[in-house]
C-alpha cells in the first residue's frame, strides 16, 4: 500500500519541484540517476541540489538506491503523485482532495474537487502491487519494449484508459465524463451510484439484465471488448441506470482471443444475476451475430487490432468520402442542366425574332449595293496569308504543298534571349564571394579567451565534485556516529 498524503505539498519550494522534474527526466534512460545528472538537469546553484534531494529522501518523495556500484535516486509513488497534482492544480482541474472510496489492484480512487466546489474523482493508478504483478506479460503497454519502470507502465495505462473514455463518452456510451489527465492521474465527474457488487435488490431485474447487455453488444459494434466486465465495475443508480467504469484493459474485436474474452464479460452478468438475484436468462449475445459499424478499435489502436485493419479502415472512409463527392457533382450537374435547357428555351425564341429581322435587313442591302466589290476581298486575302506566314516561319512551303498538314508550333514557351541573359548574371551573382572584414581581435586575445573558459569548466566541475564528496563524507560520518553510539549498549 502507498501512503498518500498531500500535506506537504503546500510546503514544497519551486527548487525542490524542479529537482523532482529533473529526476523524473533522468528516469527515462536509467533506473537509478546519478546524482551529478540530476544536478546538471537542475541547473541549480553549487551544492543547492544535494541539499534539496537529501529533504526529498526525508519526506519519502524519493529514495536513495546503491546497486552494482552504481548510487543514485528514483522516483516513489508519492514523488510521483505530487507531480501530477501540481500540475492538476495548475489547469485548475482539481483544488482539494478528500478521502478514499475506492482501492483496486491496479488503481487507487478519491474524491476530489474544485474551487467551485464541484465534486469530481481522482483516480491514480498504481502498478507493480504485489497482488497484480504480471500486468507485463497480460498487457501490451509496451509492445516491442522489454523493460520498463512501474511508474511508466501506469502513465501509460492512464493515457489509455482516457483516449477509451473520451471517445465512448463522445458516441454517448454511459462512461463517467473525462475532465483532465496528467502522468498517471485521470479526473472525471463523480458518478452517483453504487457499485452492482454491493446492492442486494432489485426491482425490475429483467430490464437490467437486458440493459447490460446491450451495453456489452454496443461495445462490440463499436470494435471493442471490455474484458473486464463484472459487478464490480459497473455503478447502478436509484434510477437503476448503469454507468460502466476501469477502461484501461479494453481490446479489439480482431484480437485472436476476442471471443473467449467476450464470452467470459457475458457469462460474468449471468452467474451474479443468477446467484445474488436468483435470475437466469437464455437470452445472450454472440460474438459472431455482432455486425461492428464504427471501427473505434482501430482509431484508439486497442489491443488486438492490426495495421490490415487500419488500411481498411481508412479505404472504408475514402470510399465514403468519394461517393458523397459524386453525388453532390452529380446533383450539380443535374441542376446546371436544367438551368442550361431554361435559358436555352427562352433565347431560342428570341433569336428566332432576331434572325427574322436580320435577314430583312440583308436582303435590303443587298438589293442597294448589288454585289461584294472585289477590292474589299482582296485585303482580307493578304492578311490571311500574312498570318499564315507568321505562323509557319520555321517551314519553307512551296506552292504545290497546300493539301499537307503543316505544324504549327509555339514559341510562347520559350524564354526571350533578354531573359536568359538575365538569369546567367544572376547565377554569376550567386557564385561571387563576399568579402568579409577580419575581427579587430588578435590571435593571442582569443587564446586567452578560450583558456578562461576551459579554466571556469574546470573549476564548475570541481565544485560539483567537492559537494559530493561533502555530501558522502557527512552520511559516512553519521553512519560512524551511530556505530559507536551502538557500542555503549553492550
Amino acid at each position: 500500500m502507498v501512503k498518500f498524503d498531500v500535506k506537504q505539498l503546500r510546503y514544497l519550494s519551486r527548487e525542490e519541484f524542479r529537482c523532482l522534474v529533473s529526476l523524473e527526466m533522468g528516469m527515462k534512460n536509467h533506473e537509478i540517476v546519478p546524482s551529478e545528472l540530476i544536478a546538471s538537469i537542475a541547473n541549480l546553484r553549487h551544492g543547492g541540489c544535494f541539499k534539496i534531494l537529501r529533504d526529498l529522501v526525508q519526506y519519502k518523495l524519493v529514495r536513495y538506491d546503491h546497486r552494482n556500484g552504481i548510487r543514485g535516486y528514483h522516483l516513489t509513488y508519492a514523488g510521483y503523485d505530487y507531480l501530477a497534482l501540481r500540475s492538476l492544480c495548475n489547469q485548475e482541474a482539481i483544488y482539494s482532495i478528500g478521502n478514499k472510496i475506492g482501492v483496486g489492484k491496479e488503481s487507487d480512487i478519491y474524491i476530489a474537487a474544485t474551487d467551485e466546489g464541484e465534486q469530481h474523482v481522482l483516480k491514480l493508478h498504481r502498478l507493480g502491487r504485489i497482488c497484480f504483478r504480471k500486468v507485463k506479460e497480460k498487457r501490451d503497454y509496451l509492445k516491442r519494449r522489454k523493460n520498463a519502470s512501474w511508474l511508466y507502465l501506469s502513465r501509460l495505462a492512464a493515457e489509455r484508459e482516457f483516449s477509451f473514455l473520451r471517445a465512448l463518452h463522445e458516441r454517448g456510451y454511459p462512461v463517467p465524463e473525462p475532465i483532465s489527465w496528467n502522468r498517471h492521474a485521470i479526473v472525471m465527474r463523480l458518478v452517483q451510484g453504487y457499485p452492482l457488487s454491493q446492492v442486494k435488490h432489485i426491482t425490475n431485474t429483467a430490464k437490467v439484465y437486458t440493459r447490460l447487455m446491450d451495453l456489452v453488444s454496443r461495445l462490440a459494434q463499436m470494435g471493442l471488448i471490455h474484458g473486464d466486465f463484472n459487478e464490480f465495475n459497473l455503478m447502478i443508480d436509484d434510477k437503476e441506470r448503469v454507468t460502466v467504469i476501469d477502461l484501461p484493459q479494453m481490446i479489439s474485436t480482431s484480437h485472436p482471443n476476442a471471443e473467449f474474452y467476450f464470452d467470459r464479460d457475458v457469462e460474468c452478468i449471468r452467474t451474479w444475476f443468477r446467484k445474488r438475484y436468483d435470475f437466469d436468462s437464455d437470452d445472450r449475445p454472440y460474438l459472431s451475430d455482432i455486425v461492428c459499424e464504427s471501427a473505434v478499435d482501430v482509431e484508439m489502436k486497442a489491443s488486438g487490432y492490426s495495421k490490415d485493419l487500419t488500411s481498411q479502415f481508412e479505404e472504408l472512409t475514402l470510399k465514403k468520402e468519394v461517393v458523397n463527392t459524386e453525388e453532390e457533382e452529380h446533383v450539380d450537374t443535374e441542376e446546371e442542366e436544367d438551368e442550361d435547357e431554361e435559358e436555352s428555351s427562352e433565347g431560342s425564341c428570341e433569336e428566332e425574332e432576331v434572325s427574322d429581322d436580320e435577314e430583312g435587313s440583308e436582303e435590303e442591302e443587298e438589293s442597294e449595293d448589288g454585289s461584294y466589290n472585289e477590292e474589299q476581298k482582296e485585303p482580307r486575302k493578304v492578311e490571311e496569308e500574312g498570318d499564315a506566314a507568321v505562323q509557319g516561319s520555321h517551314y519553307l512551303l512551296d506552292e504545290d504543298s497546300e493539301d499537307r498538314d503543316v505544324e504549327v508550333i509555339d514559341n510562347s514557351s520559350f524564354l526571350p534571349h533578354r531573359d536568359c541573359k538575365e538569369k546567367e548574371d544572376q547565377k554569376k551573382a550567386a557564385h561571387t564571394f563576399r568579402v568579409v572584414q577580419s575581427s579587430k581581435i588578435s590571435k593571442e586575445d582569443i587564446k586567452k579567451r578560450v583558456r578562461a573558459s576551459e579554466a571556469k569548466k574546470r573549476a564548475k566541475q570541481s565544485r560539483i565534485k567537492k559537494g559530493e564528496k561533502y555530501y558522502l563524507n557527512r552520511e559516512k560520518r553519521n553512519a560512524a556516529s551511530e556505530i559507536k553510539g551502538a557500542e555503549n549498549w553492550f
